[in-house]
């Protein structure tokens, strides 16, 4: 969609006066800019509302969305303006009241738009005069957090978010204004909040989704008051010459895969100003090809969100919050606009699962389209997403059989995130039957909850959540990884060896350095069908290599209720005595532990109907400990979840293996139960050369042996023998089944 022609001319005079350093550039004051370039909306075009306007009815999708936006401003309008002087932090009254001013004014804009009634357009109009009224007077906010405190909120990130939105609202009401009321608002509103945001390069010029909150804001703000300066710096950076700004983040966050840094999370939050940003982009900007950009990045960041959800709720990787998912607004945004430019009628399902559309001419392709039924599945399947923008810095691996609610292997093999980042190298999570069977505890953090330290992260977050105890992957001398330095692991990532996908087994592989002194460890897991199985396995082989002897933990951290105890353990009942002191050590209980031995042990447990048989061993003497999060907690912070802990002192190297058995059924309704024994009688490890092989005994007499080179990544023969028996094979792995008692192949 091209520009009108003056709004064309204007930004090619003002784009020649950006080419000058940035303190003799100059932009047209506001009267020059109404007069020049008129009042028209250019985020979307009148003749595109107009087309709403007459068709949006007709979708059903579409309706219920106007109508829900009716519904919320037509209560908004009827209490009546408030705009307050900000003083509460996130949660509180003013802070939530001016979220409620932004959504009214963007949904009072959209409503002008799609039923020509004035009194949406005055509603908004007045929203602003108050903000017109309140803003030039507004210093730091009192609650004010971070090195650069917001003016309405209490940290400018969400300033920024006030602007994204309310702008577009805006411009669909401006050239409803008098002169005088649009100069008014320009120049006591918009104008001051995006110079705000551009003046302050300590946010607007990182790579980080605060900064993209910030420069989407700034360049939708400049493309409204036909200000190609706040343009450029959002493309560009505050000093407007691509050391920073909205095309360096595309080009620096996200890596050719579309997985963004930060991991899905953040992903979700940081999506809309992306596709919003993009998409003022294209209309007005067309000629920078801002969705082809890197391949597509900004579209196949979509599809990779989408591909990191299970049951419809983001994996939660780094500072994550648990119940965000694919029905969250900004996710609503992405499809929209992916759909539109892409016509993956994939996305569509995702549509439908929604239930919204956004009130733009996207969310009326959507709405069409939905009508027409030109939705088909989103094939959630086995994806590995690379880390970094060359894709050369780690990878998110996701394992899947049986469709979206069957089985979800994920290995986070991703490098650190920056500061959300959690210090959990080669974690790994499970998903089954529709539930999080093998759970990260994501952040500590109850958002926007005044009572919870005003919404903010809790204490927690850094002693428990972010470290590494709180994940399941190596801890090393009760140490996190890079002594829990975020800048000291933000270079170092891990190095996927393996990744491969066949009818019946799925593999990956990683290999971290660094993460502790003199200390390197490989993890592979397997997802694994069989037919003597009732579901798919998992299997787990992590080998530690280190210098010198240390303290070796290997956290699992489960979903369920404790049915069966496989080992001998020593209970601790009258005393409940705690594991450690510090890292995250200090936050567990330590409920029963087993004298050290070499045998698999076996923990069953039970969750939403499906019993779950975890098989475990190392090859050196470990101890088993069952424990519970929430020690030293005095102000109920944390939830009181299980873990199971198996610990090898003295050892400088040693192996981990297991396997996760889904198994039978609990009808509580009909007081039925199938299947509640393991099908897996045995769990063994062999060890070559240079090879392991893992062999598992199944019920009726079946074996299945997986070979995995120490190396998967390269070629070669292996060997391993055993018990009279001997395993060969060429490559990173291969899969043997045979009867029990029967060599490999």
């Amino acid at each position: 969609m091209t520009r009108s022609t003056p709004l064309m001319l204007l930004l090619a005079a003002t784009f020649s006066a950006a080419a000058l350093p940035a303190a003799h550039a100059q932009a047209p004051s506001a009267a020059a800019r109404s007069s020049e370039a008129g009042s028209a909306p250019v985020l979307v075009t009148a003749a595109q509302w107009e087309q709403m306007r007459r068709d949006g009815a007709t979708y059903p999708m579409f309706a219920k969305e106007q109508a829900r936006a009716e519904k919320m401003v037509r209560a908004m309008m009827k209490a009546g303006i408030d705009v307050p002087v900000p003083k509460d932090k996130g949660g509180g009254y003013t802070h939530e009241q001016h979220k409620r001013n932004y959504q009214a004014i963007q949904a009072a804009g959209a409503l002008y738009r799609l039923t020509g009634d004035k009194a949406y357009a005055t509603f908004a109009r007045d929203l602003l005069l108050g903000y017109a009224k309140l803003y030039p007077g507004l210093g730091a906010h009192p609650q004010g957090r971070g090195q650069i405190p917001g003016r309405l909120f209490w940290q400018t990130l969400n300033d920024s978010v006030w602007l994204v939105n309310a702008v577009q609202g805006y411009d669909a009401i401006r050239d409803s204004l008098t002169a005088d009321e649009r100069r008014t608002i320009d120049d006591n509103v918009f104008r001051p909040m995006a110079q705000f945001l551009s003046g302050t390069p300590e946010n607007f010029d990182k790579i980080h989704n605060h900064a993209t909150w910030a420069v989407a804001a700034t360049g939708m703000t400049g493309y409204v008051l036909r200000d190609p300066v706040l343009v450029e710096q959002a493309l560009m950076g505050s000093k407007r010459d691509g050391s920073a700004g909205f095309l360096k983040q595309v080009d620096q966050l996200f890596s050719p895969d579309g997985y963004y840094e930060e991991g899905p999370y953040y992903q979700r939050y940081a999506l809309a100003p992306f596709v919003l940003f993009a998409n003022a982009v294209e209309r007005n900007d067309p000629q920078r090809g801002i969705f082809k950009r890197r391949d597509g990045v900004l579209l196949k960041a979509v599809d990779a969100l989408v591909q990191s959800s299970y049951g419809g709720y983001f994996i939660p990787i780094n500072d994550a919050i648990l119940d965000k998912g694919l029905d969250t607004e900004e996710v609503v945004a992405g499809i929209d606009i992916a759909y539109a430019n892409t016509g993956d009628a994939r996305l569509l399902s995702v549509a439908k699962q929604q239930k919204r559309v956004l009130l733009s001419p996207e969310g009326l392709q959507v709405a069409k389209a939905l009508a027409d039924g030109k939705a088909k599945p989103f094939a959630f399947v086995p994806t590995v997403l690379r880390d970094g923008p060359d894709g050369t810095e780690g990878a998110l691996a996701i394992l899947r059989m049986g469709g979206e609610d069957g089985q979800a292997l994920v290995m986070k093999n991703t490098k650190q995130g920056m500061g959300h980042g959690h210090f959990d190298k080669l974690n790994w999570l499970f998903y089954d039957n529709g539930q999080r069977v093998v759970t990260d505890y994501g952040a500590a953090r109850f958002l926007n909850i005044e009572a919870k330290a005003g919404g903010i992260y809790l204490p927690e977050n850094n002693s428990w959540a972010r470290q590494t105890l709180a994940h399941n992957t190596l801890v090393v001398n009760e140490q996190s990884h890079f002594g829990g330095d975020w800048k000291k692991g933000q270079p170092l990532a891990p190095a996927p060896l393996l990744f491969a996908v066949t009818d019946d087994t799925q593999i990956a592989s990683a290999r971290m350095d660094g993460a502790y002194d003199g200390v390197t460890f490989t993890r592979t897991q397997a997802l694994l069908s069989h037919p003597s199985l009732g579901q798919p396995v998992v299997l787990d082989l992590l080998r530690v290599d280190g210098s010198k002897p240390a303290r070796y933990d290997l956290p699992l951290h489960f979903n369920g209720h404790i049915m069966d105890v496989g080992f001998k353990a020593q209970s601790a009942v009258s005393t409940r005595p705690v594991l450690g002191k510090a890292n995250g050590y200090q936050h567990v209980w330590v409920d029963a532990s087993s004298e050290p031995g070499t045998e698999a042990r076996s923990l069953t447990w039970l969750l939403d109907g499906r019993f779950y048989t975890y098989r475990f061993a190392s090859t050196a003497p470990s101890r088993a400990l069952i424990g519970e999060s929430g020690a030293n907690d005095p102000s109920f912070n944390l939830r009181r979840e299980p873990m199971l802990l198996q610990r090898v002192d003295g050892q400088a190297s040693t192996t981990f293996y297991g396997v996760l058995e889904p198994h039978g059924q609990y009808d509580g309704t009909a007081e039925t139960v199938r299947g509640a024994n393991s099908r897996i009688d045995r769990i063994a490890h062999y060890r070559g050369k240079d090879a392991s092989v893992l062999v598992l005994d199944l019920a009726g007499g079946q074996r299945v042996a997986l070979g995995i080179a120490d190396d998967p990544s390269r070629g070669g023969s292996h060997e391993v023998s055993a018990d009279g028996q001997r395993w060969n094979w060429t490559g990173g792995w291969k899969r043997f089944d045979t009867a029990s008692g029967k060599g490999g192949k």
